[in-house]
């Protein structure tokens, strides 16, 4: 395998962590965003070389494209972006004010995008690239109760990857879109926000909150080295899938999600097709 260049972003810990070590020790080089980088170069244990730690504010717009910036002066190039910064929310919808909902697409969706739009003019000038956006499985079903707000950050991570990698095609650019099941990370340690006003009557959503904080956390079947280990594979590849899904459980519930979709269009199909104006029809 070729030396690639990768810029990770939200490296310090869970699989972004796990992704830097394995690509340093696979013996590509690597640019990582931490909040603190020292502390990131010390965990990466990496030469200074082949390992560019750095803080990014991936709220700012400015912030991104020096840090962009910064990585190409280092390096020359960046061959893989993985957009992996991000947290979970829990709470029903009805519990999580504005100001909490916004705060999580501001980092989730926007942050991402911010370094999508940065990073693609070094991409272009090259006619190559790789972005990974780092969805979940629950950016493609839906079906967990007091997640609906994170859900829908990675539901639209989801959607513009779709068509980001529709306009980047011809530049040789790939995108894929990386859908992970429960991975044995610190996730749903550090990184799960609770609603600041929580509603008493939503039983379900604490029970299913606190199953998530206490029973699933350390107990999650996936091994975040093995999910480092299939990106690195699919980055090596000449064609790679837009849509990766990352475990067992993932697999089972998107084909689940397949499923009830197909159900649901069978059920109504002679109904809701039924709907062009008389004697007009749609070719495909």
């Amino acid at each position: 395998m070729k030396q690639q260049v990768w810029l990770i972003t939200g490296a310090s810990k869970g699989l972004g962590l796990s992704l830097v070590k394995s690509l340093l020790k696979a013996g590509h080089r690597v640019a990582a965003t931490s909040r603190n980088v020292n502390e990131l170069q010390k965990v990466a244990g990496a030469a200074p070389g082949d390992f560019f730690p750095l803080t990014m504010n991936l709220k700012d717009e400015r912030n991104v494209e020096r840090g962009i910036r910064s990585v190409i002066d280092h390096f020359g190039r960046i061959d893989v972006v993985v957009n992996n910064a991000g947290y979970g929310l829990s709470g029903a919808i009805e519990e999580l004010s504005d100001a909490e909902t916004r705060a999580n697409f501001d980092i989730n969706v926007f942050g991402a995008l911010n370094v999508i739009r940065k990073v693609l003019p070094y991409m272009r000038l090259q006619r190559s690239g790789h972005i990974f956006n780092i969805s979940s499985i629950g950016g493609f079903t839906g079906s967990f109760p007091g997640f609906g707000i994170y859900c829908a950050t990675k539901f639209a991570m989801q959607g513009f990857s779709e068509s980001l990698a529709a306009e980047v095609k011809q530049f040789g650019i790939k995108v894929t879109i990386v859908s992970p099941g429960y991975f044995r990370t610190n996730f749903l340690d550090s990184s799960l926000g609770v609603p600041q006003n929580p509603i008493s009557e939503y039983t379900d959503v604490r029970e299913i909150q606190l199953l998530h904080q206490i029973d699933i956390n350390g107990n999650q079947p996936g091994d975040p080295d093995k999910a480092s280990a299939v990106m690195i594979e699919m980055a090596s590849r000449e064609s790679a899938p837009l849509h990766l899904f990352l475990g067992q459980d993932a697999y089972e519930l998107a084909a689940k999600k397949i499923s009830a979709v197909q159900q649901d269009m069978v059920a109504v199909k002679e109904l809701a097709t039924a709907t062009n104006f008389e004697g007009e029809s749609v070719t495909s």
